[in-house]
């Protein structure tokens, strides 16, 4: 295998206007009352469904004609209820170690419905505990389970993985190895192959390794961890006798500790036609960098030359002082996009007004 990143520098284009969101789009907060909210998941009528890390709730956030939309709590007391997707008229959500069914829940949520188990035979390790979910184009969900630390190896192969799992009995297989931590997947909406996002491992200095954006090709490829972070930068405690070209190398790479998460591919109409199947990128934000990075949400768009890479919505992030976390990135059915912010416990909307 040649072991070669498609365009593994990140190329930084001056598109971000002074008040921090990229030229001709307008940021405005759709609703505030989502306190932790993180992945979204949205029905044909425009009703979210909203999961939460910390807060172990989940929320239905439904538009009204008039004024702000309601949020109804529909369960609590969930340990981490991160991951949420639809399948057709019901929702299924990650919770740590099981995956839950709320059949037709837009006609129950406020009824505070039982789910019924998917599964409950997850990892429940908490340390990269929380899930994020994801539909294939077969109608498979796909969930990833985090290291259960910063570095190590793990006899469960299950760990530092993206598992297949059918939806009706709860069985898995292993999609893809070598994941350190992915909170976000998406599906190319022409090619048909999932993206997803990684987290590299801490204590290795401020600028290295760096944030991963990965194309699957071949199910059940290893993609390195621990033994190779990013092209090439062997783990100093794993990589010894590891040779990178063994290993799928990253699509794209992000600046250290920017904390890649959530991912959406552009597939609506009111954007521009340069954003057509362009990738948005909720960055999370550093925790343990020397100066912040990341708190933002930038933009993946492609053309003949390659990938652009450039910060899209910049506005959390003053100085060292953190305002909001985005954590998640979705197109809505009316072409906007959502941004979900665990730490304001808000959801954004950026719109394209037009001429």
């Amino acid at each position: 295998m040649v072991r070669r990143a498609l365009f593994a520098t990140f190329l930084m284009l001056p598109v971000a206007a002074a008040d921090g969101v990229a030229p001709g789009f307008e940021l405005t907060v759709y609703t505030d009352a989502v306190p932790n909210a993180r992945q979204m998941a949205e029905t044909e009528s425009g009703t979210l469904f909203v999961g939460t890390r910390r807060a172990g709730r989940l929320y239905a956030v439904v538009p009204e004609a008039h004024g702000d939309p309601e949020v109804v709590t529909f369960a609590s007391g969930l340990s981490m209820p991160s991951g949420v997707a639809l399948i057709g008229s019901d929702l299924y959500v990650a919770a740590l170690d099981r995956v839950l069914r709320y059949p037709d829940i837009e006609r129950t949520f406020r009824d505070r419905p039982e789910p019924e188990v998917v599964t409950d035979a997850l990892p429940d390790r908490t340390h990269h505990g929380w899930k994020y979910l994801s539909v294939g184009p077969d109608v498979q969900l796909y969930v990833p389970v985090g290291a259960p630390c910063n570095i190590c190896e793990e006899s469960d192969p299950r760990f530092a993985s993206i598992l297949r799992m059918d939806p009706k009995t709860g069985e898995t297989t292993v999609y893809a190895h070598g994941v350190r931590n992915s909170v976000g997947m998406a599906w190319h909406p022409q090619s048909g192959r999932m993206w997803f996002t990684d987290n590299g491992r801490d204590w290795m200095g401020d600028d290295v390794p760096p944030e991963e954006v990965n194309v699957v090709t071949k199910a059940g490829a290893h993609y390195g961890y621990p033994y190779i972070h990013g092209l090439d930068i062997a783990d100093p405690e794993f990589g010894d006798g590891h040779d990178p070209r063994d290993y799928v190398a990253p699509f794209f790479e992000i600046q250290a500790h920017s904390a890649a998460l959530g991912i959406d591919f552009y597939t609506g109409e009111q954007f521009p036609r340069e954003y057509a199947n362009a990738l948005f990128i909720a960055e999370h934000g550093s925790w343990n960098r020397s100066a912040k990075v990341g708190f933002r949400v930038s933009v993946l768009r492609f053309s003949d030359t390659g990938p652009e890479y450039s910060p899209f919505v910049d506005v959390w992030l003053e100085g060292q002082s953190d305002s909001g976390r985005p954590n998640d990135v979705l197109v809505s059915r009316d072409g906007t996009l959502l941004i979900s912010d665990d730490k304001g416990g808000r959801i954004y909307r950026v719109t394209h007004p037009g001429d």
